[in-house]
C-alpha cells in the first residue's frame, strides 16, 4: 500500500472513532415497556415525556347491535404464562373483557379503546417501536382482531392480528411496519406514534349473537432513545411572552 493511502485510511480510521458519543443514535437501547396490565380502570401510571398518565377503556360499535350491549368490565382472571412470571406476587390479577351481541350476521364490529375524563384518549409510545405485545382470550368463533395506530403526520394505520378462531388465551405479537412514520419534525400536531385502539370483526357467515373477548397485559418493544438528539430539551421551551427581541440587559 502507498504511504499516502495509509495516511488517508488511518485519517479516516481516527475521524469515526472521534466522534463524540452524542452524535451516534444508540442501537443498544432496546427496552420494553408495559403499557397496560388490564388489572383495573385509571391506575396504569404509565410515564411519557415526564408525565404519568391513566384511563379507563371505552366500546364502540356498528349499528346492528343488540339492545343492552356491549357489556364491559374488569375480571379476575390471567394466563397460565403470566400466571408462573408472577407467582409469589399478592396483587390480585385480573383481565378487561367485552361481551356483544348483534341482531343479525354481517359485516359486525366493535371497537376498544382507552377513554380519559369520558373522551377517547390515545396513549403515546415512547421511542421507536418495533412489536406490540399483547393477550387476548379467543371465544373459537371466526372473527378477526385489528389494531388501530396513528402515526406522526396524524394518519390512522390499521394492522392485522390475525384470527380469533381459538379457545382460551393466545400471546399475539403484532410487528410495526418500518415504513410507519412514528415521529414528526414539526413543533405543532402529534409528535409520536400513538395507540388508539383494538378493532374486531366478524365474518359475514358467524354467529352474533353472544360473542365474549378478554385482554390482558399489553406491552411494545422500542428502541427508547432514536429519536433522542443532543439538545433534545430545547424543544419545548416556553418563550411566553417573548417580544422577539431578547432579553433586556
Amino acid at each position: 500500500m502507498k504511504k499516502g493511502l495509509k495516511v488517508l485510511v488511518s485519517l479516516a480510521v481516527l475521524f469515526v472513532l472521534g466522534l463524540p458519543v452524542f452524535s451516534q443514535p444508540s442501537s443498544k437501547s432496546i427496552e420494553t415497556f408495559v403499557m397496560e396490565t388490564f388489572d383495573s380502570a385509571g391506575e396504569q401510571n404509565y410515564l411519557y415525556s415526564g408525565t404519568t398518565y391513566s384511563w379507563d377503556w371505552a366500546v364502540n360499535t356498528s349499528r346492528f347491535v343488540a339492545e343492552g350491549y356491549p357489556k364491559t368490565g374488569y375480571y379476575e382472571g390471567i394466563p397460565l404464562s403470566l400466571k408462573a412470571l408472577l407467582k409469589g406476587t399478592d396483587v390480585e390479577r385480573k383481565v378487561f373483557g367485552v361481551k356483544i351481541a348483534f341482531n343479525r350476521k354481517g359485516d359486525n364490529w366493535f371497537e376498544i379503546y382507552p377513554t380519559k375524563d369520558d373522551k377517547p384518549f390515545e396513549i403515546p409510545f415512547v421511542g421507536s417501536v418495533s412489536q406490540l405485545d399483547f393477550w387476548v382470550w379467543g371465544a373459537n368463533y371466526n372473527y378477526y382482531l385489528e389494531v388501530m395506530l396513528r402515526d406522526a403526520t396524524g394518519r390512522v394505520h390499521v394492522l392485522q392480528a390475525g384470527s380469533l378462531a381459538f379457545n382460551g388465551w393466545k400471546n399475539i405479537v403484532v410487528n410495526i411496519p418500518g415504513w410507519l412514520q412514528q415521529h414528526s419534525h414539526l413543533r405543532s400536531g402529534p409528535e409520536n406514534m400513538t395507540f388508539v385502539g383494538f378493532r374486531v370483526r366478524s365474518d359475514a357467515e358467524e354467529y352474533v349473537d353472544n360473542y365474549v373477548i378478554f385482554f390482558d397485559q399489553m406491552k411494545y418493544t422500542t428502541n427508547s432513545l432514536s429519536f433522542i438528539f443532543d439538545g433534545y430539551e430545547m424543544k419545548d421551551v416556553d418563550f411566553g411572552e417573548s417580544s422577539g427581541e431578547g432579553e433586556a440587559k
